[in-house]
């Protein structure tokens, strides 16, 4: 039997993309909970626990869109077609929070605030819209004759503009509960309050979009409701509610690091979840990995790069946290 190139690509997109959604979600929160910094140092303690690693992070973005282009060229130039707004709001959103990272260490203090404001709009922006092509993506992309045959503005719709609304909320629990653990004294008291309605309100959201799409799509109900499935899947949603109890539970009992474990817990979940949905439609609603796969010989062409670049990146990526791991306190500075 050969190899699958196919799934073995979906997979080392998939692993891309949720390294990413993990790893860049807590500084990207970081960014969303400045409001609720109002101290001058306390928002500098928050920058510097991500400012050795943030650029990094984003190289499992570049990953992920370098081998949908590789391996899946139909969905790459159609995603593209249909959500190239909310991609360039997106892109516009992170180009505006490097700049703040670099940008506010340097700045006078007079001028500190536009940075931070910056921060703020750009870590905000870039987490809607992700969240609004997650949602589009998920509602499904129709194609014909190899193109996007609708409108660029067909993602303004309730259940994108949802699950835009509903990542922020998802990203600012990562950060918050980053904060708890890397961080001390008053800011970490505060990220303990501010974490609790956190977990409650994606609680929520996740529990309204795991009606919504099933509701939505009668194929994706199917798959997550007919026996024997609905037993095989069961421990999904089980772990969600048992993974937010733990929280609660480290949070009353002032834990700092389980309930960032827990918080990346849950995003893995809900990611599995949304996978779970669409597989092995890898453009929703009926185009399979198989069907939009890249021919044999570019599959495995670039399956040799993925596989000699990957471990390189997850080595420096473990050894730059290994460096700066510990508390940041104030006066600390990596600029």
């Amino acid at each position: 039997m050969g190899i699958d190139l196919p799934l073995i690509w979906a997979l080392i997109i998939g692993f891309g993309v949720m390294m990413y959604v993990l790893m860049d979600g807590f500084d990207l929160g970081i960014g969303i909970l400045y409001p609720f910094i109002p101290d001058r140092h306390h928002r500098d303690v928050a920058m510097n626990t991500v400012a050795p690693v943030w650029d990094g992070n984003e190289t499992w973005l570049v990953l992920g869109g370098a081998g949908l282009l590789a391996a899946f060229p139909l969905v790459y130039s159609v995603v593209l077609t249909a959500l190239y707004l909310p991609l360039i709001f997106m892109l516009l959103g992170l180009i505006f929070r490097g700049i703040a990272f670099e940008f506010r260490f340097k700045a006078r203090d007079h001028e500190r605030h536009i940075w931070d404001k910056a921060f703020i709009g750009g870590s905000f922006t870039a987490t809607f819209f992700q969240g609004v092509v997650l949602g589009a993506y998920v509602s499904g992309l129709p194609v014909e004759n190899g193109a996007y045959p609708v409108g660029p503005l067909d993602w303004i719709a309730p259940f994108p503009l949802f699950t835009g609304v509903a990542l922020v909320f998802a990203y600012a629990l990562l950060g918050s509960t980053w904060l708890i653990m890397k961080t001390e004294g008053e800011l970490q008291f505060r990220m303990f309050h501010l974490t609790r309605p956190l977990m409650w309100i994606l609680l929520a959201a996740i529990a309204v979009i795991s009606l919504w799409t099933p509701l939505r799509d009668p194929v994706i109900a199917e798959r997550w409701f007919s026996f024997p499935n609905i037993v095989w899947f069961s421990p999904v949603p089980l772990l969600v509610v048992g993974a937010a109890l733990l929280m609660q539970r480290a949070l009353a009992r002032g834990r700092p690091v389980a309930p960032f474990l827990l918080a990346l817990l849950l995003m893995f979940l809900g990611y599995a979840g949304l996978a779970i949905s669409g597989w092995p439609n890898i453009l929703p609603p009926d185009i399979s990995i198989w069907e939009a796969a890249a021919p044999p010989q570019s599959l495995g062409f670039a399956l040799v790069g993925a596989l000699l670049i990957i471990p390189f990146i997850l080595m420096y990526t473990a050894f730059a946290y290994y460096v700066f791991r510990g508390k940041v306190r104030p006066g600390d500075g990596y600029h």
